[in-house]
């Protein structure tokens, strides 16, 4: 099976009509995770696969346009009839649990367990399932980040999370059949010191230059851009191949 990137939603910092915050579905090797959980993205995964069958979720950070639907996955698996046949691995930061539970006021975790086993990320865990690597980086945004590269049967897709530009996401991208990355703003901030929080087009095209990836697709572009705009001035920078992630897009890596 190939690796293959299914566009849930792109939308930052919100979700708008149509248009869900960020969340893909990464099928490839036997396996299916829900990369990243963003407001509206598990009504979109229901359009591709039956949720209650995913291998695994993997959530870059806890900021609520990358996360929020664990909620509706939570109630969809353990009262609306989506039961897993056993506990979904979640992978994300350390404290994800902790702040689920506070949405259902409970103090403790454990009646979480029965829908989800969460494991923390760090910088550089790695993990297979059936002939899927997933592997973490840590990366420069305002909270616990990590990037993500996937690999399957030769094929590689990176993903910047939320970061802005720093040594550790052009690691995480090198040689990358697709590099998906953010370009949330336009321009940084006058006086913005590093490290920068997310990437402007430029930042992101620099990065899929020097990392050397086959093909750049733009994400979580911001109010102050359009979409087409940044992937424009992303694809100047980059030098290659630079195509727009819209919503229901599925791409073969």
């Amino acid at each position: 099976m190939p690796l293959t990137l299914t566009v849930l939603g792109t939308a930052s910092p919100h979700p708008g009509p149509d248009r869900p915050c960020s969340g893909y579905l990464l099928s490839g090797g036997g396996a299916e995770v829900w990369v990243d959980a963003g407001p509206g993205t598990f009504a979109q995964l229901q359009r591709y696969t039956d949720p209650a069958r995913l291998t695994a979720i993997w959530i870059s950070h806890l900021h609520a346009d990358h996360s929020a639907d664990l909620l509706a996955a939570a109630y969809a698996f353990a009262f609306g009839g989506m039961t897993p046949a056993a506990p979904v691995p979640v992978y994300a930061p350390q404290d994800c649990a902790r702040r689920l539970a506070g949405f259902f006021g409970r103090p403790d975790t454990g009646f979480l367990k029965h829908v989800f086993d969460f494991r923390d990320l760090y910088d550089g865990h790695d993990v297979r399932h059936w002939n899927l690597r997933l592997t973490s980086r840590a990366v420069a945004h305002d909270a616990e980040t990590y990037g993500l590269r996937a690999e399957c049967q030769g094929s590689v897709l990176a993903y910047s999370g939320d970061s802005g530009p720093c040594p550790a996401l052009t690691d995480l991208a090198a040689r990358a059949d697709l590099f998906l990355c953010e370009a949330d703003i336009d321009t940084h901030r006058e006086g913005e010191h590093f490290p920068q929080v997310h990437c402007t087009p430029e930042d992101a095209g620099r990065t899929a230059r020097e990392a050397r990836v086959r093909e750049l697709m733009i994400t979580h572009v911001g109010p102050t851009l359009t979409r087409e705009a940044a992937t424009g001035r992303a694809a100047e920078a980059a030098g290659r191949p630079t195509y727009t992630a819209v919503e229901g897009d599925v791409r073969t890596v």
